[in-house]
């Protein structure tokens, strides 16, 4: 990743997180910080919510279309009442939602799965119309191996769990700044 974000990036951007999710359960008059140069770069990003410690949302935009402050506002909103996996969050259960960001690289293409290093690099899978992708952290979450780490993403993408050694397979790979309102609390 070509750029680093200050602490004080960091703590707008979850605020910014927050805020989004507030205005859209209904809170008025909200206001957050403006963005920095650097939040106003084009960049992809992701945001997980948790509820005691569990997940209870995360979607993202890989790509870079947006500036970075607008891309994560939308996708914590997304996160927040557009996850399939969960219901629609609740206003009453904001406050005991975590908020964690990932803001990704690009994308490069993988000649060979050494180049895949786990903890570090996340993975996007394609084969035909089927995709899946899997952040950096949730390998080392796991404790997972670079193959099984591999075989969750192939599953993630609705196919089987050793699709990465067929050759019509594409994989990606990226790093993140990952950072959450526990870390920058402390």
């Amino acid at each position: 990743m070509d750029f680093t974000l200050t602490a004080d990036e960091k703590r707008i951007l979850l605020a910014a997180a927050r805020t989004a999710i507030r205005e859209k359960l209904g809170a008025r008059g909200l206001s957050f910080p403006e963005p920095t140069p650097t939040l106003r770069v084009n960049c992809g990003a992701f945001v997980t919510l948790h509820k005691q410690g569990k997940l209870r949302g995360c979607i993202g935009q890989v790509t870079a279309s947006k500036p970075l402050m607008e891309t994560v506002r939308e996708v914590a909103v997304a996160s927040a009442l557009r996850d399939p996996r969960f219901p629609p969050l609740q206003s009453e259960e904001l406050e005991r939602i975590e908020i964690e960001i990932s803001v990704l690289s690009p994308l490069e293409p993988v000649k060979s799965i050494e180049d895949i290093q786990v903890g570090t690099h996340g993975i996007m899978l394609r084969q035909g119309f089927r995709s899946g992708l899997l952040l950096p952290q949730v390998a080392t979450e796991y404790g997972w191996d670079r193959e099984t780490f591999l075989s969750h993403t192939c599953q993630k993408a609705g196919l089987a769990g050793d699709c990465w050694r067929d050759s019509r397979t594409q994989i990606e790979i990226f790093s993140a700044i990952v950072f959450g309102e526990k870390e920058l609390q402390a």
